[in-house]
């Protein structure tokens, strides 16, 4: 059976920080009603119910306009919860899918219109499931490649297949690379060397999963910093919500999280440009 991930705190503070007009959140996940849609065989964890009317109250309180729902392990490879959201709201929302092994063309064009922007991907476990047929498919369609580093400070055992793949590719979760290792690690320079070819982007997103530090991750600071620095063309930001599979790690209050943009993102027109204009680029809002 697969076991609950905790909730998420349904009554985050109030930030400080006054986000742009327009700002998305690039990295959401959500659940339910689960009478509606259960979980699968192959869910990799369940969820209580953390629904889109859930997620866009919290979301007028950080100050946060439109957000990109991401396929999580809750639903495993079945993408109906996702659809069904994105037909609901469309003005508000973008997706990003996992997609089963026998999808078809006419599957991903529906998807597609719908405003799935992306197939996401997992590795270097899971690299079987990227198959040629699969990223034909969606190059077609002219989805970019979501790609989540599973196992923490292993994105060099997958950087040159990636590579290869020619495409778009946008690294969830600061590429899962250990915080601690500052820029200087060779998981954090492999990154910026990958930043470099123009063809990937880094999800400012999930601190808690790459921080040993908590709350407020100040580990991270010198990454964060320098990533905005050096490539501010090439990031977006996402809260990373309702925080799944935190067990052992404690749940993020959101208002923190909206200001540590502040502190991670000093300049107010870089932050414009990471929160608006960078999710207009990649998600067509």
């Amino acid at each position: 059976m697969p076991r609950l991930t905790p909730p998420p705190n349904l009554n985050p503070r109030t930030p400080k920080l006054a986000l742009p007009a327009g700002a998305v959140d690039c990295h959401v996940h959500m659940f339910g009603p689960r009478s509606k849609y259960p979980f699968g065989p192959d869910a990799h964890y369940i969820s209580e119910d953390a629904t889109a009317e859930m997620y866009f109250a919290i979301q007028a309180r950080l100050g946060l306009s439109k957000a990109v729902l991401v396929s999580g392990g809750g639903y495993g490879q079945t993408y109906t919860h996702l659809a069904d959201t994105l037909r609901q709201y469309p003005d508000r929302l973008r997706g990003v899918v996992r997609l089963p092994p026998a999808v078809t063309m006419e599957e991903i064009v529906e998807l597609d219109r719908i405003g799935v922007k992306a197939a996401r991907f997992f590795g270097p476990d899971r690299l079987t499931g990227m198959t040629p047929d699969l990223l034909a498919m969606t190059s077609e369609v002219g989805w970019h490649i979501q790609f989540y580093v599973e196992r923490r400070d292993t994105l060099a055992e997958v950087a040159d297949v990636l590579l290869g793949l020619n495409r778009t590719v946008v690294l969830d979760h600061f590429a899962h690379n250990a915080a601690s290792g500052g820029p200087d690690s060779a998981q954090n320079r492999r990154l910026l060397e990958l930043l470099e070819t123009g063809r990937f982007w880094v999800k400012l997103s999930g601190p808690m999963r790459v921080s040993d530090a908590g709350d407020p991750y100040t580990d991270l600071m010198p990454m964060a910093r320098k990533l905005v620095e050096a490539f501010p063309e090439r990031l977006v930001w996402g809260s990373d919500w309702p925080h799944t599979l935190l067990w052992d790690v404690p749940m993020p209050d959101d208002g923190d999280l909206i200001d540590l943009i502040g502190e991670w993102i000093p300049d107010e027109a870089t932050r414009r440009r990471i929160l608006v204009d960078n999710p207009v680029t990649l998600y067509g809002f």
